[in-house]
């Protein structure tokens, strides 16, 4: 009859097994903490992050409301808390030196919050401008919301707005002023322009454009990931002095 030898123990065939097995037998797995453990409190509730949850709750408030009524009164304040809240919880962040980057994922998350309650009194007010509107949200939840995610993958960028430390094209396309301006109020207005005026085409092909725009900052990212190519570091400027 032929031996056989029994296969050396090692760490991941031992005597306990491996994990599903300690697991089975009610073993104490260990705990995985999040690379930003310890954020400070006073930071968690810094008064950018305070602002943005203001902003949010009142402009989602204002688009229900809106939605209810049917009227454009409401959509333009609904609008306006939204961009001005926006602005004023980036703006404090940065002179009061408090930015974060939880604070930045969190007003990521809240502009897609208001964006698509806003946009769907839009539509119920407005339901001429589906078209378009739902080309832009599209982009905006999804393709958007890939990019401005991405600057979590270089710790030492706090959030999109430093993303020209990382790639100037790919900011200067996306989160530039001109770059912020187009693709959120550039599409609100030509919506505005297009129904007034019977022009739909307009606001669909800004809508369109920036879908291309989107989808060719995703391609430089992945390849910029991948090693494909090299990013491009700027001054977040579009012309040098």
């Amino acid at each position: 009859m032929v031996g056989t030898t029994r296969p050396e123990p090692s760490p991941d065939n031992n005597a306990t097994g491996g994990p599903a097995d300690q697991a089975a037998a009610g073993a104490v797995m260990p705990v995985l903490k999040p690379s930003l453990a310890h954020i400070p409190l006073d930071l968690m509730l810094a008064a950018p992050n305070r602002i943005t949850l203001v902003r949010t709750i009142i402009a989602m408030a204002v688009a229900a409301w809106a939605f209810h009524s049917g009227t454009w009164q409401w959509l333009v304040v609904g609008y306006f808390v939204y961009w001005a809240g926006d602005s004023l919880d980036g703006e404090w962040a940065r002179l009061r030196k408090q930015e974060s980057l939880l604070g930045a994922v969190f007003d990521i998350v809240c502009d897609r919050a208001s964006t698509l309650l806003l946009a769907g009194a839009f539509i119920a007010t407005y339901p001429e401008v589906v078209g378009p509107l739902t080309v832009y949200l599209i982009q905006f939840a999804v393709l958007d919301t890939m990019l401005s995610l991405a600057f979590l993958l270089w710790p030492s960028t706090l959030s999109p707005n430093y993303f020209y430390k990382v790639d100037n094209p790919i900011y200067l396309w996306n989160w530039s002023r001109a770059g912020k301006a187009v693709n959120t109020a550039g599409v609100i207005i030509t919506l505005i322009v297009g129904y007034r005026w019977d022009l739909m085409v307009i606001p669909y092909t800004i809508a369109g454009l920036i879908v291309i725009m989107k989808v060719v900052s995703l391609i430089r990212l992945i390849r910029i990931l991948t090693g494909a190519i090299e990013p491009v570091p700027g001054s977040g400027k579009i012309f040098k002095r």
